[in-house]
């Protein structure tokens, strides 16, 4: 029964890739030979050990760069890891100050436009403000008004002034009254008698 087919990614447990690591570099070295002598491929066989030389020297160096494996390490070595740290961290600061920077600027941006939408808002609260205190103040006025007028009513009833409408006749004669004009040329009794008109009809 074969093998299922694996999955072709990282190995998180530090052990389990050195162990899968060594077999399959050896399985790898045992093709090439296989390779070399079933079909001349010595050439081949030769650039798979460079790269399998730099591929280690390579492995050495990150480990190194990380703090592991420094004892066999001169001096000179060590400060040539010491430069590349130094500049890897240089590098990984000025990334880091670019990204904050651009921040910023976003941030900024965004400042800016909350100021403007909070200062059109301002503005747009001040109008509604300014017609409700008219409103207001309009129906105060008019309030006071009404009861100006039935203070007025009340005070002129409270002293006895009351107002009764006049008898008149409302139909308008027009034309000539023949009863009316022979009243008015009629003298009356205090005229026939002496000439003059009684006092209390003055």
């Amino acid at each position: 029964m074969g093998r299922g087919r694996v999955e072709l990614k990282r190995i998180e447990n530090k052990i389990n890739r050195q162990v899968t690591f060594a077999k399959r570099r050896n399985g790898l070295l045992k093709k090439a030979y296989e390779l070399s002598v079933l079909c001349d491929a010595e050439s081949s066989y030769r650039e798979y050990l460079k790269l399998k030389n730099r591929f280690e020297s390579l492995q050495r160096t990150q480990r190194n760069l990380l703090g592991e494996d420094l004892g066999p390490l001169n001096t000179k070595e060590l400060e040539q890891i010491e430069r590349q740290l130094e500049s890897s961290l240089k590098q990984v600061r000025s990334t880091k100050t670019q990204y904050m920077l651009d921040q910023l600027t976003d941030l900024q941006g965004r400042e800016h436009m909350l100021i403007e939408a909070n200062r059109a808002l301002t503005i747009k609260l001040d109008e509604i403000s300014s017609r409700n205190n008219y409103r207001q103040s309009w129906e105060v006025n008019d309030h006071d008004q009404q009861q100006t007028i039935s203070y007025g009513q009340q005070h002129g009833e409270s002293q006895g002034l009351i107002f009764q409408p006049l008898d008149c006749n409302p139909t308008l004669q027009i034309g000539y009254n023949v009863a009316v004009s022979e009243q008015m040329n009629t003298p009356s009794h205090g005229q026939q008698v002496n000439g003059f008109i009684p006092g209390w009809m003055l």
